[in-house]
């Protein structure tokens, strides 16, 4: 299910309309449990919340994905966001798959860009992890590199912006760290950021082990878990047309986004609402596993239970778009 969003959609009379039977209708209806079973009541009497994951990509950190953390404490939700290692596929999955196992209850997980990969793999196995959320990310099968999976589709810049820097660890065994050169990080990686702050994050930019881009994915959650994705059209890291492929691959509940590579920076609102919809989806007991395929719009014709989820999404749009910036 592939929703383009846009103000103009937002706004427009027919969905309007439609959103306010659908809010109507949602008021009538008793809360819904969280998939899985969890049953502990939170402090207004509703049930208890998931604890929603943020994982990092590289050149980045966990203060990216401030401005969605803020949002979903706001709504009362637990989240965390740890710190990727970003030292290789393998090591960076098990890293996260320990944090998971470490959270009781039903967990949200989300990852952007390389975090895309390192939830797949790291989500694998664990039945806490009730949705899979990618923002503008990789998201391998079972077997394939970042490498060879970025090169399936022209639109990424990012090759030719990386400057390689030799490292050595402590027990003495070597590797080398890719950097985005300062002078291209804002066109590549935050062309809709401030000049001065894409330099600030270039400044403070975390390098990745250029073997994560070599290593061979060993799972792919996405499979068995339903996913969400948000498609950032202007960017300039990770080819959209790549991110596109994947979400219909996946089958994901899809949206697009007028962004660059860092949509949770420039679009917090919109990517905290996407997380929303996961989790209200989640939490209807409803099918959430989309057909793989499916390129139905929010204006074609398709089933009530697509519109009622589309309307969801766009309510939610509705309530962060203020706080978007």
């Amino acid at each position: 299910m592939t929703l383009r969003l846009s103000r103009e959609l937002i706004r427009s009379r027919p969905v309007a309309a439609l959103a306010s039977v659908c809010s109507v209708a949602a008021l009538a209806a008793p809360a819904p449990a969280i998939a899985g079973g969890a049953s502990a009541s939170s402090g207004n009497g509703g049930i208890a919340k998931p604890t929603v994951v943020l994982v990092h990509g590289a050149f980045a950190d966990a203060s990216g994905w401030d401005g969605v953390v803020e949002r979903l404490q706001r709504d009362g939700y637990p989240v965390i966001a740890p710190a990727n290692p970003l030292r290789g596929l393998a090591s960076d999955s098990a890293y996260i798959a320990s944090v998971l196992k470490s959270v009781k209850g039903p967990v949200i997980l989300a990852g952007h860009s390389y975090g895309g990969a390192v939830i797949g793999e790291a989500a694998a196995g664990n039945r806490n992890v009730k949705a899979l959320v990618y923002i503008s990310a990789f998201m391998p099968d079972k077997g394939e590199t970042l490498g060879a999976l970025g090169a399936k589709f022209r639109g990424s810049e990012l090759g030719p912006a990386l400057r390689q820097v030799p490292f050595q660890d402590g027990d003495g065994t070597t590797g080398t760290d890719l950097y985005i050169k300062p002078d291209k990080f804002h066109q590549v990686f935050a062309a809709d950021l401030a000049a001065s702050t894409a330099a600030q994050m270039s400044a403070t930019q975390r390098p990745i082990s250029a073997t994560a881009f070599t290593e061979k994915a060993r799972g792919a959650a996405w499979k068995s878990i339903p996913s969400w994705f948000l498609v950032a059209t202007k960017d300039r890291a990770i080819a959209p047309d790549l991110e596109r492929f994947e979400a219909k691959r996946s089958g994901s509940h899809t949206i697009e986004v007028n962004s660059s590579h860092v949509a949770m920076i420039s679009h917090p609102g919109t990517v905290t609402s996407l997380i929303l919809d996961a989790i209200r989806t989640e939490a209807s007991g409803t099918p959430s596993l989309a057909t793989t395929g499916s390129t139905t719009s929010a204006t074609g014709l398709i089933g009530v239970g697509a519109i009622v989820a589309g309307v969801g999404l766009i309510v939610a749009v509705r309530r962060h778009q203020a706080r978007d910036r």
